[in-house]
C-alpha cells in the first residue's frame, strides 16, 4: 500500500485521516489497529473508553477497506471515533451512569449514530459519563471515575467527559458528545480539545434519553447532542453530517447551514464578555481570552468590551435554572427532590426564551461573535461531595458555589445559540484553558471557522 506521508494517529485530525484513507495511504485496518493500541496501552489510569466494541468495529473497518477498493467515498469511511455512554447503539449498555438501569441495552441505534455510521464511522466504543448526564465530573457507579489525562487528581469534566479525555491522549479524533449545561464545552475546556454545542433543534437528538423515556433526549428544552474533536475543521466535517431534519420535518424541509461571516480574522466584529451576575472565573481563565482579545485588535478585527445590546443575563439565568432543574428532575425520576414548574411557569420561561432569542439576533447585527469563558476555573480537583450545595471552587483564591457556573454555560444554552470551544493556552500547573465562541443562533458554521482562524492566525 502507497504510504506518500506517514501519519500520526494520535495527533491527526479526522478529516486528515479521511483524506489519506481515500488516498490509499493507509488502511481502516491500520487505523483499527492504532486505536485500539492506544486504548488499551493509555486508557487504564484514564478511564475513558468504558464500554468497547471492538469485534465489531472490526468488522465496519473491513468493511470500509473493501468500500473504499469498490472507490466509494464517504466523509468518515474508515475512521476511528467514540461517542458517549448516553447515545444509543444497538447491543451496547446505554445507562447514563445510573445504577438501575445497569445492563440495559436498547434495540436501535440513535438517529445521530445512524448518520455517523452511514457517513462511514468505525465506532469503536462509549465514553464515560457522571449519572444522569449531571456535573462536571464522570464519574458513576457502573463504570467509576474518569481521571484528567493532564493531571489523574482533576476533572476531565462533564457530562462528556471520557470523550474529551479520549481525545486529549489521542485514543480517538473524533468524539459525539451532548450538552445541556455546558457538558461538551466544560470538558473541552478542561481536557484543551474542541467542542461544539450546535444550535438549539439543529441536529436530531432521537435516540438519546435516559432508558426509563422516549422521544428526542427526552424531549427536553436547551438539550442538544453534538461533537468534540481535536480540531476546530473537525468540527465542521461532523456537524456536516450530524446536522438537519429527521423524520416528517425531514419531508419539507432541508438544511443549508449559512457560510460563515467572514474568513479573515480582521474581518470578524467581536464581542468579550468578562463577567456574569451570577458566574465568577478566575484570573487563569479570563487573561488568555483578553489576550486573544488582543491579538484579535492587532490583527485588524473589531473588539469591543461590552454593549448595551447584552440581554438581561442576571433574568435569562434565573429562568434557565428554573427550567433546567425542572427537565433534570424528570430525566431521573426518585433521583432528589422534586423541582417541577408548573405549566403557567413553563409557558412563562418559554415566552422568555423567544425574548431572549429576539435580544441576541439585535445584539448579533453588531457583532458576528461573542467571547466569554467556558467555566470559571481549569479543571478542579475530584470532589466526592454528593449534593452541589455541599461543593466550592477557588477562583482568584476565594469559595463561590459550584452550581453558580452554570451562568457561563447558560448565556448560549438558553437562547439556543450555537456555541464553539477553543483550546487557547496551558497554566503555569500545565492545565488546558479555553475560550467559549458564541455565534448566532443557526449559523454555526461562523463560530466554527472563527475557532480555526485562531489556531491559525492568532496562535
Amino acid at each position: 500500500m502507497l504510504k506518500e506521508k506517514p501519519l500520526d494517529y494520535a495527533t491527526a485530525s479526522a478529516g486528515d485521516l479521511a483524506a489519506a484513507l481515500a488516498a490509499g495511504q493507509v488502511s481502516a485496518l491500520e487505523l483499527f489497529d492504532a486505536a485500539v493500541k492506544t486504548i488499551e496501552t493509555k486508557d487504564g489510569p484514564i478511564n475513558a473508553v468504558v464500554v468497547r466494541d471492538f469485534d465489531r468495529a472490526l468488522a465496519a473497518a473491513k468493511a470500509a477497506d473493501a468500500a473504499l477498493a469498490r472507490g466509494e467515498r464517504r466523509p468518515l469511511l474508515g475512521v476511528p471515533m467514540t461517542v458517549k455512554e448516553s447515545h444509543n447503539i444497538a447491543g451496547l449498555p446505554t445507562t447514563w451512569g445510573l445504577a438501575p438501569f445497569k445492563g440495559w441495552t436498547p434495540q436501535a441505534d440513535s438517529t445521530g449514530v445512524t448518520r455517523l455510521k452511514a457517513a462511514g464511522a468505525v465506532i469503536l466504543g462509549k465514553t464515560n459519563v457522571p449519572p444522569n448526564l449531571g456535573d462536571w465530573q464522570s464519574d458513576n457507579p457502573i463504570y467509576g471515575r474518569t481521571n484528567n489525562p493532564h493531571d489523574l487528581g482533576r476533572s476531565p469534566g462533564g457530562s462528556s467527559g471520557g470523550g474529551a479525555a479520549a481525545l486529549a491522549v489521542g485514543m480517538v479524533p473524533l468524539e459525539f458528545g451532548s450538552d445541556i449545561g455546558g457538558s461538551i464545552r466544560v470538558p473541552a475546556h478542561f481536557c484543551g480539545v474542541y467542542g461544539h454545542k450546535p444550535s438549539y433543534d439543529l441536529v436530531p437528538a432521537t435516540g438519546q434519553a435516559p432508558p426509563t423515556l422516549e422521544g428526542p433526549s427526552a424531549g427536553v428544552e436547551f438539550g442538544v447532542v453534538g461533537p468534540l474533536a481535536r480540531s476546530a475543521e473537525d468540527l465542521e466535517l461532523a456537524l456536516s453530517v450530524l446536522a438537519g431534519p429527521e423524520g416528517d420535518v425531514a419531508a419539507a424541509y432541508r438544511l443549508t447551514l449559512p457560510a460563515p461571516r467572514a474568513t479573515s480574522l480582521k474581518d470578524f466584529r467581536v464581542l468579550v464578555l468578562s463577567a456574569h451576575p451570577a458566574a465568577s472565573v478566575d484570573d487563569e481563565v479570563l487573561g488568555p481570552i483578553h489576550a486573544l482579545a488582543d491579538r484579535l485588535r492587532e490583527a485588524g478585527a473589531s473588539v469591543a468590551d461590552h454593549s448595551p445590546l447584552v440581554p438581561d443575563l442576571a433574568a435569562c439565568h434565573q429562568t434557565y435554572m428554573s427550567m433546567l432543574l425542572t427537565i433534570m428532575s424528570r430525566r431521573a425520576p426518585g433521583e432528589g427532590p422534586p423541582a417541577q414548574l408548573d405549566a403557567f411557569a413553563w409557558m412563562s420561561g418559554r415566552d422568555a426564551i423567544a425574548r431572549a432569542r429576539a435580544a441576541w439576533a439585535e445584539l448579533f447585527g453588531a457583532f458576528d461573535v461573542v467571547l466569554a469563558p467556558p467555566f470559571g476555573t481549569p479543571a478542579f480537583p475530584h470532589d466526592d461531595h454528593p449534593e452541589w450545595g455541599e461543593r466550592s471552587l477557588t477562583i482568584n483564591g476565594e469559595a463561590t458555589p459550584y452550581g453558580a457556573q452554570l451562568g457561563w454555560s447558560g448565556i448560549a444554552t438558553f437562547p439556543g445559540l450555537p456555541s464553539t470551544c477553543a483550546p487557547l493556552v496551558r497554566t503555569k500547573c500545565g492545565l488546558p484553558t479555553g475560550v467559549q465562541i458564541i455565534g448566532p443562533r443557526f449559523e454555526d458554521l461562523t463560530p466554527i471557522a472563527f475557532a480555526a482562524l485562531v489556531a491559525r492566525d492568532a496562535g
